[in-house]
């Protein structure tokens, strides 16, 4: 009955956390910075979240993990997070917000192969059946609606290679069980602004906001998507 009931609970946290994250496609479209600035201002204005938000539940500021390898575990589900906000940003700059939403969500059956591969984890026996209906339906949303002929397919696959990176950052995360989900969000909220702010300074586009409403949108961006949607999907896969 008690494992029902936090099955459950997880559950929701993932619900929530994902109904949450499902608003980040609207905040950038409505920004005018460059794709990877998109994604150093969501990590970088919600550190100060966690931070007070640590102190008020634990009493501390700083975030002390059980394992050092922790941290090298975190950085590198944060090269993969880095690389597919920019990748996933820079696509809605030529595909749709529907096809860059509806792929991206396709992580998960990434995760289950990428489990299969790294891990020898037995997806189950539905595996398949969910397999060929969501890259049925992929390649459907691509060719109906005219990317394919209009020549914006290349946002449609970039939207799949995110999908990729996002999935390795989901399954590396999902192996730290032992530390808690706070410490692995703050860990990888911060290394991913660092990793972001590599591409962010390539980029000849601007990546300083200029307007309130500029920061209005990235610090709603933070709250929700960072510090409230992965926080709440980092706990519940935890």
């Amino acid at each position: 009955m008690i494992k029902n009931l936090q099955g459950t609970n997880y559950f929701l946290m993932l619900a929530l956390g994902a109904t949450l994250i499902g608003f980040a496609p609207i905040f950038v479209k409505w920004s005018d910075l460059s794709p990877a600035a998109i994604a150093f201002w969501r990590m970088f204005l919600a550190i100060p979240l966690l931070i007070g938000f640590n102190y008020v539940t634990n009493k501390k500021i700083f975030f002390k993990v059980k394992n050092k390898k922790t941290i090298l575990y975190t950085a590198i589900a944060s090269l993969a997070f880095t690389t597919d906000l920019v990748l996933w940003h820079y696509s809605m700059t030529i595909t749709s917000v529907a096809n860059a939403t509806i792929i991206v969500n396709s992580a998960p059956i990434f995760v289950a192969l990428l489990a299969f591969i790294v891990f020898k984890e037995i997806p189950s026996k539905g595996f398949g059946v969910s397999f060929l209906i969501t890259y049925v339906g992929i390649i459907g949303l691509i060719i109906f609606s005219n990317n394919y002929a209009n020549g914006k397919v290349l946002g449609d696959l970039l939207c799949m290679v995110a999908a990729l990176f996002y999935a390795i950052y989901l399954l590396i995360i999902s192996k730290l069980g032992k530390e808690t989900s706070l410490n692995i969000i703050f860990y990888t909220t911060f290394f991913c602004c660092l990793f972001s702010t590599i591409p962010m300074m390539i980029d000849s586009r601007p990546h300083i906001p200029a307007t309130n409403f500029e920061w209005i949108n990235l610090l709603l961006m933070a709250f929700l998507c960072q510090f409230g949607g992965q926080f709440l999907i980092t706990y519940g896969i935890g």
